[in-house]
């Protein structure tokens, strides 16, 4: 009896091993598919780097590495471009809108830490899924057709991603400052011009965004509003005048704008803002535009307090208004009292 006793009780103790062992795998294979699939998945908050050409699509290569400024106005703006990407930040918890942001520098250099970071990282905060473009420069040597190639691809591949990255692919916009507002306007406008021969599927995509953001931008290559550094750059191309002023493009079918600028601006003269105004509004394009008394050029945000800085949320309301950017997050609620009255 005592050994058939002993027999049992390790065929038994084996069993249970066995089973244990059983369910210990499987929560491994689990733990481990579950850390594949967040491998291959960024996570939220995570910056993302698409290419938007195919490895040495186009054959000049700026000489040196990209450059980034450190003092006074250049302060983290992006030079010597010779591979333009997006960098894609993806928030928590997407609200199925997306914007594609053009950072200005009169097509001399890209204010990516000052304005166009800065945009996508209160963008993320909103639920909206944020693209920062590092298009490619005519003062680096790009022909000036180079940033618009640059801009309609963006627009193309956010749209051919839309679905992995939670969004509506008719819910992408564009914000754009200074000569990145020239260079959102165009492609608002000149979204089915041919600039550049297809490369993929993609191309076949629309250009088209579907709501606009121009802050204190570069509108118009023609006299009188002709004086600036970006005009200057595209200038090199027989045609820029006419190509390149947004105000000349405007059609009935392109999509609602928003405009903001400052009246002491004395980079770019706010007869931009106003002619593209008037422009739309001739056309009946839905449009709304901001000018504030003081606030110069280059705010990116806008200080917390000041009078441009008003413009994000002003934007997100007007936006909300067309039906994009979702929902407001929605705020904490306020502790209450004993007495209920919540101060």
């Amino acid at each position: 009896m005592p050994d058939i006793y002993l027999s049992d009780h390790w065929e038994g103790t084996m069993k249970q091993r066995l089973k244990s062992a059983r369910w210990a795998w499987a929560f491994l294979s689990l733990g481990l598919l579950v850390a594949a699939e967040a491998t291959a998945r960024p996570m939220a908050g995570a910056i993302e780097v698409v290419p938007l050409w195919p490895h040495d699509h186009w054959q000049h290569r700026v000489l040196g590495p990209e450059k980034v400024g450190s003092k006074g106005s250049a302060k983290g703006a992006v030079s010597g471009i010779s591979d333009a990407r997006m960098e894609i930040y993806r928030p928590a918890h997407p609200n199925g809108s997306a914007v594609v942001i053009f950072g200005g520098g009169g097509y001399v250099r890209i204010q990516i830490g000052s304005a166009a970071q800065p945009a996508a990282q209160w963008l993320q905060s909103q639920g909206v899924t944020a693209a920062v473009v590092y298009y490619r420069l005519p003062a680096d040597g790009w022909a000036p057709v180079s940033p618009f190639q640059d801009g309609q691809r963006a627009m193309r591949l956010l749209r051919a991603h839309a679905v992995e990255l939670g969004v509506d692919p008719q819910q992408i916009g564009v914000i754009g400052f200074s000569a990145g507002g020239n260079l959102a306007g165009i492609v608002a406008t000149r979204f089915d011009a041919p600039l550049y021969t297809s490369v993929d599927a993609a191309d076949r995509l629309s250009a088209r965004p579907d709501f606009v953001g121009m802050i204190y931008p570069v509108v118009s290559m023609r006299p009188p509003l002709d004086k600036t550094r970006s005009r200057r750059e595209l200038g090199s191309q027989a045609d820029a005048e006419q190509a390149y002023s947004v105000e000349m493009h405007v059609r009935k079918d392109m999509p609602p704008v928003f405009l903001a600028q400052a009246v002491d601006d004395h980079t770019v003269d706010v007869g931009h803002s106003v002619a593209m105004y008037q422009a739309l509004h001739a056309l009946g394009v839905p449009v709304e535009l901001h000018l504030f008394e003081k606030g110069g050029h280059s705010w990116g945000l806008g200080t917390q307090g000041s009078l441009v800085g008003q413009w994000p949320g002003l934007f997100a309301t007007w936006a909300r208004s067309h039906g994009y950017l979702g929902a407001p997050p929605q705020r904490p609620t306020p502790v209450r009292d004993d007495d209920g009255s919540g101060d």
